[in-house]
């Protein structure tokens, strides 16, 4: 078996009103910059980097996230993940999320780009128990290619487990091939490019909140495509299919400030990186 590209181990306490922490382990081509407070709440936020640049064939990376009873994290990225040509075996990003009681983790990643000839595997694992909750987003975009056309990566796969209480509450999975099947048509991406995925799980959420919600969002909506659902225990998914990256940020920036202020009365977010 192949060593791992990159490995991070983070692990995050409350003490006295303030997520800090508790043990941080990294190497190879992935690491975290010290946390920053962008409000006063003593919630933590990182910013995972990848010193190399971008992640090539046969890449492998893994990530380990555990937050302690009453720890708040948001965990972000520094830029866009990109993908570049991969000649040899797909990369490969498995995450897992240990979510304790009362605990909060709101997973924003930047877009994923997948260039030309890309293949990308990522999966991910997130154990919750009862209390905790969970804010995990995903964009996927497709890079620029030499003849100008979209879809041109060969494979893109996210799998995405979320268990609450050992038991398995959702199960996400997307595999896009274009060379394989027609991903603009119908039942894919219905002639949009861009796609966005947020999943929510916590004892917060209702179909009511579900409702307030829409409404909140729907202004906002325009020429996108997009969808909401209650999972099976507190919770729901949303997917939208958009033309540009900024069309999903801006509504998962909605939703994000909405279930931050009404759950939480937490200000929003600003993770400006430029």
């Amino acid at each position: 078996m192949k060593s791992w590209t990159g490995i991070l181990q983070l692990v995050m306490e409350k003490k006295n009103e303030k997520t800090i922490t508790k043990s941080v382990f990294y190497e190879g081509a992935l690491k975290v910059m010290r946390p920053i407070y962008l409000d006063n709440s003593g919630q933590a936020c990182f910013f995972m980097l990848n010193p190399g640049g971008g992640y090539v064939g046969g890449d492998r990376y893994r990530i380990e996230v555990t937050l302690e009873e009453q720890a708040e994290l948001v965990l972000t990225t520094q830029s866009a993940t990109k993908v570049y040509k991969t000649l040899s075996a797909p990369v490969l990003q498995e995450t897992e999320i240990i979510l304790k009681k009362g605990s909060i983790l709101e997973y924003i990643p930047d877009p994923l780009i997948a260039y030309r000839e890309a293949k990308y595997h990522q999966h991910t694992v997130i154990r919750m128990e009862k209390g905790s909750t969970l804010l995990y987003m995903d964009i996927l975009t497709p890079g620029w290619s030499p003849d100008g056309e979209w879809f041109k990566y060969d494979q893109l796969q996210m799998k995405n487990e979320i268990y609450l209480e050992d038991q398995l509450v959702a199960f996400d999975h997307l595999m896009l091939q274009p060379a394989k099947s027609q991903v603009n048509d119908i039942g894919f991406m219905e002639s949009y490019t861009h796609l966005g995925s947020m999943i929510v799980v916590s004892e917060h959420c209702s179909q009511h909140f579900l409702n307030l919600l829409y409404e909140k969002v729907e202004p906002h909506i325009g020429n996108c495509k997009m969808g909401m659902s209650m999972l099976s225990v507190p919770g729901f998914t949303l997917r939208i299919l958009a033309s540009s990256t900024q069309q999903i940020e801006e509504i998962l920036a909605i939703c994000t400030s909405f279930i931050r202020q009404e759950w939480f009365a937490k200000k929003t977010l600003s993770l400006r990186k430029y």
